[in-house]
């Protein structure tokens, strides 16, 4: 590996990590092998071939992991890919808890993550589900209903917005839940902007 390729931010993002430290600093040395670059997108380090993103380092609470962008598509002849929700339809994560589960599976990732590598060579794509074969709530079909401009709004948000408002609507169990979400939510797609926005 050399240091010519190391991105700045990421060895910032390192050297702030208070928990994952040894283990993104492995985890970095083996995705630098398969001669991927490296850059930092949505605030982690992001390992790219040909400016299309392969794989992702981040940390939570309980773990850390690598996420394949296209894992869906890949070979997952070990069984270890996770699908974080059931909602992420591309995103494959493999989770660690410490330093010693990455080095002895190294020789696993390396083959995953060339096996990613091909599956971009190839131009594969993820067929994601259409917004329409998503819930729709029953209290957002009444709004879009009876206010022709709710309706308007939403159809010109892009179909990432649509989905995540949708997922977010649909989510609770109790009616009054889901009406109190789609009330507060009115506004901002009524100003074109997406649920995070």
């Amino acid at each position: 590996m050399t240091t010519s390729r190391l991105n700045p931010k990421v060895d910032e993002y390192i050297s702030k990590s208070k928990k994952w430290k040894k283990e993104y600093e492995k985890l970095r040395n083996i995705v630098l092998d398969c001669e991927l670059t490296e850059e930092f997108k949505w605030m982690h380090p992001c390992y790219t071939f040909d400016n299309k993103n392969i794989v992702l380092i981040h940390g939570f609470k309980e773990y850390c992991a690598i996420l394949f962008n296209k894992g869906a598509l890949l070979q997952d002849t070990h069984r270890i890919l996770i699908q974080q929700t059931e909602n992420v339809q591309a995103a494959r994560q493999i989770r660690f808890t410490n330093v010693q589960e990455i080095i002895e599976m190294e020789a696993i990732l390396k083959a995953y993550i060339y096996d990613a590598i091909e599956v971009e060579k190839a131009g594969l794509e993820v067929n994601f589900k259409k917004n329409t074969e998503f819930i729709v709530a029953e209290e957002f079909q009444n709004k879009l209903d009876e206010i022709p401009a709710l309706k308007t709004a939403f159809e010109a948000l892009t179909p990432g917005r649509q989905r995540a408002y949708l997922l977010h609507f649909s989510g609770p169990k109790q009616s009054k839940t889901r009406e109190s979400r789609v009330e507060k939510c009115m506004p901002q797609i009524l100003d074109g902007k997406g649920l995070n926005d």
